[in-house]
Formats: structure tokens, sequence, C-alpha cells
């Protein structure tokens, strides 16, 4: 998705988003993830044969605990929808329900990987173990 729009509120921001999903799929009052954020959409709508848009809002808790309010015009991001009963699982559940940020304090090149060093708040520490998984950007 994009980001087309962002408009402040008195205690938040509403953001408009073209995606190419069908508009039809895009219920109000539906939760999607963008980029790991579960938001509600509150409206939508078409702008071209294969591109439609939603409008979310989001308050200041998910201001304060997101990159989110760093979102501008042009501002790409990932889009996932709710996964449905019965559909196949991959690998493990990411809510989308915001805990806290993360800093990327290093990186290291390991062959065709990059290793990330990341700092957290020390609140969250005693919940990270080892083989456990986080997501960043609702990337586990």
């Amino acid at each position: 998705g994009c980001v087309e729009d962002v408009q402040p509120l008195k205690q938040g921001v509403r953001l408009n988003i073209a995606t190419r999903y069908a508009i039809e799929s895009l219920e109000i009052g539906a939760s999607i993830a963008c980029s790991g954020i579960c938001l509600t959409i509150v409206e939508r709508g078409s702008k071209q044969a294969d591109t439609s848009w939603f409008a979310v809002e989001a308050w200041e808790e998910a201001l304060r605990l997101t990159n989110l309010a760093q979102w501008t015009k042009g501002t790409s991001i990932n889009l996932e929808r709710s996964l449905r009963l019965g559909d196949e699982v991959g690998g493990h559940f990411v809510f989308g329900h915001i805990d806290g940020l993360a800093e990327i304090i290093d990186q290291k090149n390991e062959g065709d990987a990059v290793r990330f060093f990341l700092q957290i708040p020390t609140r969250f520490t005693s919940f990270i173990v080892n083989k456990g998984s986080i997501a960043l950007n609702g990337t586990s």
C-alpha cells in the first residue's frame, strides 16, 4: 500500500491508503495490518479500475508505540488482511498489537544475510526468549 494522505485529528491521525486489494474485500470495521500495526478500516473507495483506497485512524498510543507518526504522503507500507479460520498457517501468529519500539543500533553483513542488533526498553527483556519470536514492522 501507499499512504496518500495524512490528516491530523484531535488525538491522532487519519490515513488514506491506496491499495490493489479489491474494494469489495475491504469491509468497513475490518482489521488490517499496516506495516504490522493492527488498524480498523473506517472508510473505503475506488480510484481506478485496479486501485482502491481505504482510511484508518490511529490514536495517541499507536503514534507513541510505533513509527506511524513518521509516515507521510508517498510512504510505502506492507498490508496484510486478517487471517481467516481455516487458512493455512505456515509460521506463527503476529497479532499487530504493539508493545513498544526497538532501535537498530548496529548491523553486520554475514554472507547473503544481514544481522541486526536491536536495543529495546528494559521492561521487555524478561519476555525475550532464545528462539522466541518478535516482530519488527509486522515481520517476525
